[in-house]
């Protein structure tokens, strides 16, 4: 039993995507916390803040380390958020005497914001290969199909005779252009978030700039000149460009389940989804879930949009909203962005008939 669709036993086949999901699995969380205590360490022992021999300690010790998940979940539930408890554990780990030099001047928000990053950078990574697959198969279709004559809809009416092109390239250049967007919009993902307690990096002093450039680097993330602990807008662009794809994969969606009536013809799906009352149907199960999909992401931007209220230098409100919807949005889109390519692999265009 699940309270969410995308890991419900059963709908997940239908909504769910196993390969985007794991960029916000615990497994996934917990691995990029520990490269960043890692990378932390190695970065204060080149500038001198801790000694060499605790960062080598600290590396080999939780490159193996495990965890008590009850305790990490219960203190959780006690501390709103998992790094305290975590941190209790990496120091035990380590023990005397470096333990003390794990998460030396890092606080909560720095570990897990930074982690995130690098997972959505894995996540824009899968859905940029999914846009570009599609894109390509879209291409092939308009090749193989483009000339056939289909009618035009205004207004849901029979309009004028267009080739099945016009209608591809519709669902085709929004997608292109979602593409290139995606360099500015990893430009505001992929960055450190280190700035300790209230984002001043009190504990390294003059040694802050240098931990700071050094960590960037090992962990591939851009430096900034402030942690953005409480600037969202790169979270809440992600969002907006995530609804956007499934926004535009739910136009191609809804434009197929009205072609595939039975009434219109114009196309034919290679496959659909039966009726266990009526054995002639083929539902366009497919197209239907692009459009719920879109229509789901396209709540859910508000609600990141009131995730940028963030009251002084951190708000555990606003952040904690932000763990609920940007992983429903970002598994939702991967969904979309896959049934999109099977939806189109096979389908045809029959052509169309006059308006009455």
């Amino acid at each position: 039993m699940s309270v969410s669709p995308f890991d419900h036993a059963l709908l997940r086949g239908l909504l769910g995507d196993e390969e985007a999901a794991h960029c916000f699995s615990v497994d996934a969380e917990i691995a990029t916390m520990v490269r960043f205590e890692i990378a932390l360490a190695e970065a204060e022992a080149e500038e001198g803040v801790i000694p060499s021999e605790a960062a080598e300690a600290i590396a080999s010790t939780l490159s193996a380390a495990s965890f008590d998940m009850d305790a990490l979940r219960l203190g959780t539930a006690r501390d709103g958020v998992v790094v305290p408890e975590f941190v209790r554990q990496l120091r035990a780990h380590v023990g005397e005497p470096h333990g003390a030099s794990v998460h030396f001047g890092a606080t909560s928000q720095d570990v897990i914001d930074t982690g995130l990053a690098r997972r959505l950078v894995e996540l824009l990574s899968i859905l940029a290969g999914r846009i570009d697959g599609l894109v390509e198969r879209l291409v092939e279709l308009e090749e193989r199909q483009g000339a056939v004559e289909t009618m035009a809809h205004t207004r849901m009416q029979a309009a004028l005779p267009v080739p099945a092109a016009r209608k591809i390239r519709s669902w085709r250049e929004p997608l292109v252009r979602h593409r290139d967007r995606m360099t500015a919009l990893e430009n505001d993902i992929a960055i450190l978030h280190f700035g300790g307690a209230v984002g001043s990096l009190d504990k390294l002093g003059d040694k802050g700039v240098g931990v700071s450039r050094r960590l960037a680097a090992k962990l591939g993330l851009r430096q900034m000149v402030r942690a953005r602990h409480t600037e969202r807008d790169g979270q809440a662009m992600l969002a907006n460009w995530l609804s956007m794809v499934t926004g535009s994969l739910g136009k191609m969606g809804q434009d197929i389940a009205l072609l595939a009536q039975t009434e219109v013809g114009e196309i034919k799906l290679a496959a659909g989804g039966g009726s266990s009352a009526m054995p002639h149907k083929v539902n366009p199960v497919g197209a239907e879930v692009l459009v719920a999909l879109a229509r789901f992401n396209a709540t859910l931007v508000s609600a990141m949009h009131q995730s940028l209220i963030h009251e002084g230098e951190r708000s555990g409100a606003a952040w904690t909203l932000e763990w609920m919807i940007l992983p429903q949005m970002a598994v939702a889109t991967a969904a979309a962005l896959r049934t999109a390519g099977d939806l189109i692999e096979g389908m045809e265009f029959v052509g169309a008939a006059e308006p009455r």
